[in-house]
């Protein structure tokens, strides 16, 4: 093969790439049109006064904190005052070096209990439980620093109901959020898991624990992740959960099976992605048994929660996250185009590979030869323009597109600049935002080959979207 043709052969491989991935995830936007067509309907009898029917199952939310000390109090009175007939709150402080546990007791009036356990997911050792005369259903855990995982295994431990849901503690969740994400489970009593929408809250007014008014953030970096959650939590998420093959549900708001999860083995601590892990397990242990299982997602459950406004803190993240997704994809490698695999094993994990764990690397192998190449002379320049211009129109019909689906149906920001300006965001992330992402991204993937040791980082916390 002359050098010519592999020039022209390279081209094609990264044309095929990007357009086919352009159209994987526009499908997964048409998916999620119909689906979400199909469901808005349902909606409409909650324009009545709801009355709860009694039957529907008690749910224990555990709040994992690690220096939360900023956004802690109105998280936890947003949860106790949470609409549903019977729920507690389990907030585990993993061993805190701030005044997390202090801000605790004052606020919440805590005092030691005694309480017997079953261990039976793995977790570091508790110090003390906490309980409350004032608020009957809440307990504190306080327990040496193990990771969130290990955390959230001992939430599970010591929680008494069916079903638990995992919240970040420096989140909030509307009022009737329990009520919405527990609907699959009343609707289809093979449902496991359920997860909801992720918003940012930065820009907003949170008062008491509670969204007062939406709003858009006046940072930079977190109305770029405005737009970007939009596009991956709402559309991507709702494009496989009709076809069963959702392999993420966001550590920040998610319900699930607590049975199902403990015959799991819980969260696995040894991975710093434990969300996406958890769901993958479930999908490969309960596939390869051939039990009949549904992980399904609503949209309309919201939790809102901080992005981060500061470039350290989001490269943390974004390099975190690409860790994780490695870690989940690769320690069930096995699921991937497995006999009994399904959608989930032929469809959703492949694409996740492709996509997802190595866009990164085709991105920068990609750019480096249109850079390399226009400078050596071996692309004409026209053909380098031509490429990256493509790029560019794909990233902005992507968001531009979830925006769309968005207004169509929940329209959550009500005025008009809100929505020209997130139009604006959605075309000026493809300079400079999605390409620092993307080598964020890259740098995750790398360390996770190179074998170096996971580390979640320093995690700044404004809280200046909270109001007393």
């Amino acid at each position: 093969m002359s050098g010519e043709q592999l020039v022209l052969a390279c081209e094609l491989v990264f044309l095929v790439y990007v357009v086919t991935g352009t159209l994987g995830y526009l499908f997964l936007n048409l998916v999620a049109l119909a689906h979400v067509s199909r469901y808005l309907p349902t909606r409409a009898l909650e324009q009545f006064p709801r009355q709860f029917s009694g039957l529907e199952p008690p749910i224990s939310i555990l709040a994992p904190a690690y220096n939360e000390e900023t956004t802690i109090t109105a998280s936890i009175r947003s949860l106790l005052q949470l609409h549903y007939t019977e729920h507690d709150v389990i907030v585990i402080n993993d061993g805190s070096t701030d005044r997390t546990l202090e801000v605790l007791i004052g606020e919440f009036g805590l005092m030691p209990v005694p309480e017997a356990y079953d261990a039976r997911l793995p977790m570091k050792p508790i110090r003390a439980i906490y309980g409350s005369a004032r608020y009957p259903s809440l307990r504190v855990i306080d327990k040496e620093n193990g990771g969130k995982a290990d955390a959230l295994n001992a939430g599970i431990n010591l929680s008494r109901n069916p079903l638990f849901c995992c919240i970040d503690a420096d989140s909030v969740l509307e009022r009737d959020s329990l009520y919405r994400v527990v609907q699959p489970f009343l609707e289809d009593p093979h449902t496991v898991a359920c997860g909801g929408t992720i918003r940012i809250a930065n820009g907003c007014d949170i008062r008491g624990g509670f969204l007062a008014q939406v709003g858009l953030p006046t940072n930079g970096l977190a109305l770029f992740q405005t737009v970007e959650y939009l596009r991956a939590f709402l559309f991507g998420r709702m494009g496989w959960s009709p076809m069963n093959a959702m392999l993420v549900i966001s550590g920040a708001f998610g319900l699930f099976r607590r049975d199902t999860v403990v015959e799991a083995g819980g969260y696995r601590r040894e991975t710093i992605g434990e969300d996406m892990d958890l769901v993958v397990r479930l999908h490969r242990h309960l596939r390869l048994q051939e039990r009949p299982y549904r992980i399904a997602y609503i949209p309309d459950p919201v939790c809102w929660t901080e992005a981060p406004e500061d470039i350290p803190t989001l490269r943390a993240q974004r390099i975190r996250w690409q860790r994780g997704l490695s870690e989940s994809l690769t320690h069930h490698w096995d699921l991937l185009c497995h006999p009994r695999g399904g959608a989930v094993g032929w469809i959703a994990f492949p694409f996740m590979v492709l996509w997802e764990w190595l866009g990164p690397l085709f991105e920068f192998i990609g750019c480096l030869f249109l850079v390399t190449g226009a400078l050596l002379g071996v692309v004409s320049l026209p053909l380098a323009a031509a490429f990256a211009s493509l790029s560019i129109v794909f990233g902005v019909l992507l968001s531009v597109t979830a925006l769309l689906l968005e207004e169509l149906t929940f329209h959550v920001y009500p005025k008009s600049r809100q929505v020209l300006l997130q139009y604006l965001v959605a075309i000026a992330e493809n300079f400079g935002y999605r390409q620092l992402i993307s080598w964020w991204r890259l740098i995750g993937l790398v360390r996770w080959l190179r074998g170096e040791q996971a580390s979640w980082g320093k995690m700044t916390r404004w809280g200046s979207w909270q109001t007393p």
